[in-house]
C-alpha cells in the first residue's frame, strides 16, 4: 500500500490517501466537507478537476473517456500519485446535461 498527498487548491486542506482508498472516503474520515450524493460514480456531485497528478477510477461511469483524464469523481477515484484537485469544478458533460433540462416555460 502506498500513500499519496492530496491537496485541494484554494483551501488549506491536504490529506494523505492510500492507493487502496477513495479520495471521498478519506475526506469523510478527515472531516473535510467534500460534496457527494450517489457514491457510485454517476451523479458527478463529487467532481474535481485534476490540476496535477493521476488517479485510477475505472467505475466512474458518469465521465466520458476524455473527462477521465482531467476530472476525478472522488467517490471512485484512488490516487496513483500526489494530487492537486480543484473541487467543485464540473466536467463539460454536466454543463451539457443542464442545458437539456426542462424549464417551467417549456
Amino acid at each position: 500500500m502506498t500513500e499519496y498527498t492530496v491537496e485541494f487548491v484554494g483551501t488549506d486542506e491536504t490529506i494523505t490517501v492510500a492507493d487502496t482508498q477513495t479520495i471521498l472516503s478519506r475526506c469523510i474520515e478527515a472531516g473535510i466537507a467534500q460534496e457527494y450524493s450517489c457514491r457510485v460514480g454517476m451523479c458527478l456531485a463529487c467532481s474535481a478537476r485534476i490540476v496535477e497528478g493521476e488517479v485510477t477510477q475505472p467505475a466512474a461511469r458518469g465521465l466520458t473517456e476524455t473527462e477521465r483524464e482531467n476530472y476525478a469523481l472522488t467517490c471512485m477515484a484512488r490516487p496513483q500519485s500526489d494530487l492537486k484537485l480543484d473541487r467543485g469544478v464540473y466536467p463539460p458533460s454536466i454543463e451539457a446535461d443542464a442545458g437539456d433540462a426542462v424549464t417551467a416555460d417549456d
